[in-house]
C-alpha cells in the first residue's frame, strides 16, 4: 500500500500528458483521413473531366466553386 502512495504522484503527473497525446493523435488522424478523402475526390473529378473531354462533351469554362 505504501508503494502505491509513492507511485501515485508520478502517475497523476503523466495522466494529462497522455490525454493530450491521445487528443493530438485523434486530431491528426482526422486531418490525414480528410486529406486522403479530398485527394480521392480531386482524382475522381479530374478523371471525370478527362473522360468528358475524350467524349467531346463541352464543359462550362468556370467550374470552380465560389
Amino acid at each position: 500500500m505504501d508503494t502505491l502512495a509513492n507511485v501515485w504522484p508520478y502517475v497523476a503527473a503523466l495522466i494529462p500528458t497522455a490525454g493530450l497525446l491521445f487528443l493530438f493523435w485523434v486530431i491528426m488522424k482526422h486531418i490525414l483521413e480528410g486529406d486522403r478523402r479530398e485527394r480521392a475526390a480531386q482524382r475522381e473529378w479530374e478523371n471525370s473531366r478527362a473522360a468528358a473531354a475524350e467524349e467531346g462533351v463541352q464543359e462550362p469554362q468556370n467550374d470552380t466553386p465560389q
